[in-house]
């Protein structure tokens, strides 16, 4: 074969080669998980102590900043993800909700309400009465089991329960691959860190042990552990309970892959506090999942929503998460946290 008829040949086959790719499609969803910062609704529950939160404490106009924070939250749900798919998420794990009452009225904002979301929620035994929850389109995702964990804690010094947030489990299919979601809320780090590290660690314990339950049953179990964590990628709860990796490389077949260990790393967090950022919010994810050579949904790459709506722009704390609440009422901000996200991807079949 002479060089000439070898190199057409080749250039042939190398713009056959980038045809088919260029024609390869894909299906991508988001999921995220957004802490919603003190939502709770304005109406006095006795049996919690929601009296504390910020919008009871409101003298005037109350009703005028639950709906603006209602709107707020819809606002930015609503745009997670879009840059990308063009779609609002799939499914969103929240925190920091107080009932069923306010994601009715969130789902039912103008911002989600075309989306049809419905929504998965228990109530928590917390002491202030605050809950997660899941948030999911129906006509991509149909929820077939869920269920929710206590997290029993008691006080080492005085020995008494601690009540606080449940862990959400729903398993169900992402059109037609089944999925597992697990939403958290740990304990937070009041009274220090280290003394109140306990508490994290048994949550995490709880939820190995639903992870661990599904992978009995499941060894290449499709799941995703999402929540507002209280802990940062390389505390003990994450890094020595649950053994959540940060580099995927290293995650044996039913390890954990945490991709936020190195935005955590690089700086970067999704809550500041005293010029200090954490990176509480976390996505952590199964080995299935990293599999490029499966036909079903994988992890593409995670983010943390820190576009400059959600910022704080003036004053001293310039640069943090534009919160709803300040020490003179409500701010018209959105969360004290940031939002965070992860691509699943598949391989659209050609029609």
């Amino acid at each position: 074969m002479s060089l000439l008829k070898l190199f057409s040949c080749a250039l042939t086959f190398l713009l056959v080669t980038n045809l088919n790719a260029q024609q390869k499609k894909y299906k991508i969803r988001t999921i995220a998980f957004y802490n919603l910062e003190n939502f709770f609704d304005t109406i006095n529950d006795p049996n919690t102590l929601d009296d504390y939160s910020p919008i009871m404490e409101l003298k005037t106009q109350r009703r005028e900043a639950y709906q603006q924070k209602t709107t707020n939250m819809a606002r930015i749900l609503a745009d997670i993800g879009r840059d990308l798919t063009s779609h609002s998420p799939t499914l969103i794990g929240v925190c920091e909700i107080e009932n069923k009452r306010v994601l009715e009225d969130l789902v039912s904002d103008p911002h989600l309400k075309s989306k049809a979301y419905k929504f998965i929620h228990f109530d928590s035994p917390d002491a202030r009465g605050i809950d997660v929850a899941l948030l999911y389109r129906p006509e991509v995702f149909m929820p077939i089991y869920q269920s929710s964990h206590v997290l029993k804690i008691y006080d080492e010094t005085t020995g008494k329960r601690v009540f606080t947030r449940n862990q959400l489990l729903v398993s169900g299919k992402l059109e037609n691959e089944w999925i597992h979601i697990i939403v958290n809320h740990w304990p937070s780090r009041r009274g220090g860190e280290a003394k109140s590290n306990y508490k994290r660690v048994a949550a995490a314990k709880l939820n190995k042990r639903m992870i661990d339950s599904l992978q009995v049953t499941d060894p290449y179990a499709k799941i995703i552990i999402m929540g507002d964590l209280n802990d940062n990628p390389n505390n003990q709860s994450v890094k020595k309970i649950l053994k959540a990796k940060t580099d995927r490389n290293q995650v044996g077949l039913k390890g954990l892959y945490n991709p936020f260990g190195k935005f955590y790393k690089d700086g970067f967090g999704t809550t500041a506090y005293r010029d200090a950022w954490s990176l509480f919010d976390q996505m952590i994810i199964t080995k299935p999942l990293l599999e490029k050579n499966q036909s079903g949904f994988r992890f593409y790459k995670a983010g943390i929503y820190n576009k400059n709506a959600v910022i704080q722009q003036t004053g001293s704390h310039k640069g943090y998460p534009f919160r709803s609440w300040s020490y003179s009422g409500f701010s018209n901000g959105f969360s004290d946290h940031f939002p965070v996200y992860l691509y699943l991807i598949k391989e659209a079949k050609n029609d």
